[in-house]
């Protein structure tokens, strides 16, 4: 159902309260209830938000917060698909990659980042094998005389995929030899990738984090995980699938490194590839959800990666028909093999935390509650790479050319007559170039960053350093719009993204609004706001367009106006005249209902602009492939906020 209103939107806004977003935020709790609410108007000098744990502030320092982008999935040489996928590049590599410096690619080019050096990374090889297939391309090492091993370093694609295959079904079943898994093998690679982080974290500069992918996939239902810890106490070993495929014994060892002062959390990704499993409803074991597992879950995995070159996990168009923009990047196949999706509820964010809140209610607790990052899950040891105009996929050498990626015709072909131009390219052509993700955090540095992890501060991006905040309060200021310090009384008297408001009588919450856009990217067009809700025990949902560029409204469709912004086809230029530089608003929800527990976030999308593929195409001098989409409109989301009605 489309909502029917129309909105008062604010466009105009003073240097000053840009620069205000631009720069951060300050200040506040987490949950806001009727007691925070009534209280006086925040004078200038109000109190700062606790600084991070470093002893001094570092350069850039900013109690008010600032936005913060980096990539927190990214193989090297490590993981043993990436080096059967012919990639060489070290941990090391991969963050001169995210500092901004050139690294060669498998397919024997170099490549940069076009949009400047990220903020932060995190290098999180597959903890099953770690190292193991390095080492067994090394012609002195044990593994390199195991059968399994020959065959498995040719730099032919077809040959690639092939023994890419044999490793992965002989994990699936088991049938991989001991060796691979052999401690002091993970040892070696482990160390390398603490001592890489360790030698490249320069706080107020760049940070890095220590961290490896947990690779369940029972049946090749997808359940990865990233873990991420804190600082440079991290474990012995990672724990791996090899040990268990249930995540709960993976949350469950991070409660026993958490009891030791190692501090860590999960953050899962490709849920779209889960089948349904990833936030099923019931647990793996086959038990019932109850509040001892949802807390369990949330202590160890309070994110989700919403947004990746693999697809994007916001939601599918047959769980949210009334979502116009719900058929992005959509991927409906099994991560790594041809299989197909079968169950999209239980694979998808938006409607996990609608069987969240059923939880809370039924359990008293949500095991769904999310904030919400992007990354890339590069496999090229290139955190960022997620460019539209740059984009050199994802796997090596097996994806490297547009050809192999199903952009362009094959052989060398002109057009497309007589290619199956759906069948060119195989799963490559499905994957996107997405994700970044972003933090308010108040410095650079790995204390006041992971804080942000922790508390939810954070936003995703299909891309583009779009800059998002969301807040929501009782008892924002009549002015706040015009006010020099909008964000701090909007942290002083709300809660921002990623926390929880409590009733208050008598009282509908207003929500802040407010995003930017990449200067190096596309204009906005609009800002939504997703709502879920429980009414009568059923989850529901519901887009609101809040607001529009260009001076338009919001019609009685509930939808901003068409602002006509185009792409030219022959040179990929998008229309620069069209869309916003920033768009915000303080919005109210009209179908508030104070006794229905909810939850919102921002969903921000940019003009249309071209899809790498386009981006090939138009290198190549060939048509674009007419079963690819030509133009994406790229977007980004806050956390969620949730509203509880009772504590």
């Amino acid at each position: 159902m489309i909502t029917k209103r129309r909105a008062a939107l604010r466009y105009a806004a003073p240097a000053v309260v840009v620069g205000a977003l631009v720069a951060g935020g300050a200040i506040g709790a987490q949950t806001v209830q009727e007691k925070t609410a009534a209280r006086p108007a925040a004078p200038s000098t109000a109190k700062a938000a606790p600084k991070a744990a470093s002893a001094a502030p570092l350069p850039g320092h900013n109690p008010d917060r600032n936005a913060y982008f980096g990539d927190l999935h990214v193989h090297t040489y490590l993981s043993f698909d990436a080096y059967i996928f012919n990639v060489r590049k070290t941990p090391d590599d991969a963050y001169r990659f995210a500092r901004g410096d050139a690294i060669g690619h498998a397919g024997g080019f170099d490549i940069r980042l076009q949009g400047g050096p990220l903020d932060f990374a995190g290098v999180t090889d597959h903890a099953e094998f770690m190292g193991a297939i390095r080492e067994a391309a090394d012609p002195h090492s044990p593994l390199s005389k195991l059968p399994i091993t020959q065959g498995l370093f040719s730099t032919d694609p077809k040959e690639i995929g092939q023994a890419f295959n044999r490793i992965v079904t002989g994990f699936r079943d088991n049938s991989l030899p001991a060796e691979f898994s052999d401690p002091a093998v993970a040892s070696r690679a482990w160390r390398e990738v603490q001592d890489a982080a360790a030698r490249n974290n320069a706080p107020g500069r760049f940070t890095t984090f220590v961290g490896y992918e947990y690779t369940s996939a029972p049946d090749g239902r997808n359940l990865h995980r990233n873990v991420i810890f804190r600082g440079a106490n991290v474990a012995s070993l990672p724990y791996t699938a090899n040990a268990s495929r249930d995540p709960e014994n993976l949350w469950r060892t991070m409660d026993g490194w958490r009891a030791k002062g190692i501090e860590a959390l999960a953050i899962p990704h490709n849920s779209n590839g889960s089948d349904g499993l990833m936030f099923d409803t019931v647990r793996m074991n086959g038990q019932p959800v109850d509040k001892a597992y949802a807390d369990l879950r949330m202590r160890n995995e309070p994110l989700v990666e919403i947004s990746q070159i693999k697809g994007t996990s916001e939601t599918h168009p047959s769980l949210s028909p009334n979502d116009e923009w719900a058929n992005f990047e959509i991927m409906e196949s099994y991560i790594g093999s041809a299989n197909k999706i079968t169950k999209f509820a239980g694979g998808y964010v938006r409607r996990a935390l609608e069987d969240g809140i059923i939880f809370r209610e039924k359990v008293g607790s949500n095991p769904f509650k999310f904030g919400f990052i992007s990354s890339s899950d590069t496999h090229n040891a290139s955190p960022g790479s997620v460019e539209e105009p740059n984009y050199f996929s994802k796997t090596g050498r097996p994806d490297s050319r547009p050809d192999l990626r199903g952009s362009t015709p094959p052989n060398g072909a002109t057009t497309w007559d007589g290619v199956d131009a759906a069948a060119a390219g195989g799963r490559y052509q499905a994957w996107g170039a997405s994700g970044l993700a972003g933090v308010w955090a108040e410095e650079n540095s790995r204390e006041a960053i992971y804080a942000a992890l922790r508390r939810k501060e954070t936003f995703a991006t299909s891309g583009p350093r779009i800059k998002v905040r969301f807040f929501a309060s009782y008892n924002f200021p009549a002015d706040l719009m015009t006010r020099s310090d909008t964000v701090r009384q909007a942290y002083a008297r709300g809660v921002p993204m990623g926390g929880d408001l409590l009733a208050a009588k008598g009282k509908t919450p207003q929500f802040l609004v407010w995003a930017v856009r990449d200067p190096r990217a596309g204009y906005l067009q609009r800002a939504q706001v997703v709502k879920g809700w429980i009414e009568n025990g059923q989850a529901k949902e519901k887009v609101f367009d809040v607001a529009c560029s260009d001076g338009l409204q919001v019609g009685p469709n509930g939808r901003c106006a068409d602002n006509g912004a185009g792409v030219n086809m022959k040179t990929c230029e998008p229309d620069r005249f069209k869309g916003d530089v920033e768009l915000r608003t303080v919005w109210k929800d009209p179908e508030f209902n104070p006794k229905q527990r909810a939850f919102y976030y921002v969903r921000v999308l940019e003009n249309p602009s071209c899809r790498w593929s386009t981006w090939d195409a138009l290198r190549n001098g060939t048509p674009p492939n007419p079963k690819l989409a030509p133009t994406i409109m790229e977007r980004a989301w806050s956390s969620p906020i949730w509203y509880e009605p009772t504590a």
